[in-house]
Formats: structure tokens, C-alpha cells, sequence
């Protein structure tokens, strides 16, 4: 019988030496970086629109207005989802080619 080491550890990295949330962000690939890159705009293209959503329908409800729920994804959800991928591409890219150019 063989004894297991432990191989996590002893606290949770977070937010130091390359960890966000225990991701190795640090370590990742280029196709790796362009999925997560890509990943985190769609997540906050669909969390801004869920809350414009949110506001358009207690807005229309409560002071009986007429805004366009197609307002939420064209002026809400699109330029922040643009915003955060294109943020964390450029942040993901740093990363790589840092961790590229520290090996030649």
C-alpha cells in the first residue's frame, strides 16, 4: 500500500504569484489564454444584459415607460462584453509572451 502526498496546497492560491482563483494564469497557452480571454467577455455580455434586462422591466413597470428590450443587448450587454474580452485578451497575451520571452 503506498502512502499519497498530498499534492494541494496547504492554503488556497488566489491572487498571488500568477493565481487568479487558483487558475495558473501565468502557465496557460496561447489557445488556453484565447478561450478564457474569450470566455470572460460572453459571461459579462450575459450579466450585463440579465441586469439591463432587469432594470428595463422595473423601469417599463414602475414609471410605465416604453424602453425597447433589444436596448439591453445593442447598447448594454455588446459594449461590455467587447470591453472585458478585449481586457482580458490583451492581459492573457501580456502573460503569454512574457512567459514566452523569460524562456529564450
Amino acid at each position: 500500500m503506498t502512502q499519497s502526498s498530498p499534492t494541494a496546497p496547504a492554503s488556497a492560491r488566489t491572487f498571488g504569484a500568477g493565481y487568479l482563483f487558483g487558475i495558473p494564469l501565468g502557465n496557460l497557452g496561447w489557445f488556453a489564454s484565447l478561450l478564457i480571454g474569450v470566455a470572460s467577455g460572453f459571461m459579462a455580455f450575459f450579466a450585463a444584459t440579465f441586469c439591463a434586462i432587469v432594470f428595463i422591466l422595473i423601469y417599463n413597470t414602475a414609471l410605465h415607460g416604453t424602453i425597447d428590450y433589444a436596448f439591453s443587448y445593442r447598447r448594454v450587454g455588446l459594449p461590455i462584453g467587447i470591453t472585458v474580452m478585449a481586457v482580458a485578451l490583451a492581459y492573457l497575451c501580456m502573460l503569454w509572451f512574457k512567459r514566452i520571452l523569460r524562456r529564450s
